[in-house]
Order: C-alpha cells, then sequence, then structure tokens
C-alpha cells in the first residue's frame, strides 16, 4: 500500500481539521514502518520488552478499536492482548491498522461532533466524539515518537 499524507487546507472547518491531521498521524506509522524486515519489527531496543514496532502497530490498532467501536458506538470488547503480539508479519499488522482506521475514519464521519460516547469505564465522565478525536492524534502522535526512536536504533532513519 502506498501511504500518501495529506496536510488539512489551512482554512478547513473543524471536523476536516481533526480529521486531517488525525488521518496524517496515522499514515505516518506506515511512512515509520517502510522498509523494516519482520525480524526488525520485533526487535526490543527499549526498555519495555513489548515496545517494538509490531507491538506499537498492534496497539495502535486496539486503540483505534477501543475507542471508536467499544467506547464510542458500545460494541463488544476486543478481546485482543495489543502489544503481545507475535509472528504476524509487519504487513498484515499495518493492513489490519488501516483496516481499523477506514472503520473509525467511517464512524467519525457517521456521527456529530458533539455526540458522547455510548459507555466509559466506571468512573470516569462519557466523552464526545470531539474529546475522541483529539485524543487520537495525541495518542497516535506520542507512540510516532517511540516509532522514531525504534527505527533510529534499527537502521538510522530519521525523520519523515
Amino acid at each position: 500500500m502506498t501511504t500518501q499524507r495529506c496536510r488539512p487546507a489551512g482554512d478547513a472547518d473543524e471536523r476536516a481539521m481533526l480529521a486531517g491531521w488525525l488521518d496524517w498521524q496515522r499514515a505516518t506509522v506506515r511512512v515509520k514502518c517502510a522498509g523494516l524486515s519482520d525480524a526488525d519489527a520485533y526487535r526490543s531496543l527499549l526498555p519495555s520488552p513489548l515496545t517494538t514496532v509490531a507491538g506499537l502497530v498492534s496497539h495502535l490498532r486496539s486503540v483505534e478499536y477501543g475507542w471508536f467501536e467499544w467506547s464510542f458506538l458500545g460494541g463488544p470488547e476486543s478481546g485482543l492482548d495489543d502489544w503481545k503480539v507475535s509472528g504476524v508479519p509487519l504487513t498484515q499488522l499495518l493492513d489490519d491498522y488501516d483496516a481499523q482506521c477506514a472503520r473509525s475514519r467511517a464512524i467519525a464521519a457517521a456521527h456529530d461532533l458533539d455526540e458522547l460516547e455510548a459507555w466509559a469505564p466506571p468512573g470516569l465522565e462519557l466523552v464526545s466524539l470531539r474529546w475522541i478525536v483529539c485524543h487520537l492524534i495525541e495518542e497516535t502522535a506520542r507512540h510516532l515518537g517511540h516509532l522514531d526512536a525504534i527505527r533510529e536504533l534499527i537502521d538510522g532513519t530519521r525523520g519523515s
């Protein structure tokens, strides 16, 4: 799959701006993984042995599901142990992530940004779709920082 990153227009409305920046972060995940072997995707180079490229991509897929399908729509738990992935080729993990992002994108497009999620863990307030999209921008960008560090440790690749 070829990744095309497009920044939102500087005068975009709120929905287009939020969706555009989230899609930029999502597309950057694939950019950071470009050219890595499966062996490199499973290399543990940071203090946490679960923080691998493969683990991060799997976790980001799970985060997309958790917020958009489980919390927002009130669907079933995924049942995935998102960080503990093994033996799945990186290309499959990326394809699964892209497919989950497409489902998340469709859910967001079909609902008002002010709509509240259907479910929140006990003790936490219900949050709006706007809050969820902003959180996904933050969460994805934070983990892109991890991918940056791991990628540089693997082969010196920096930037993008």
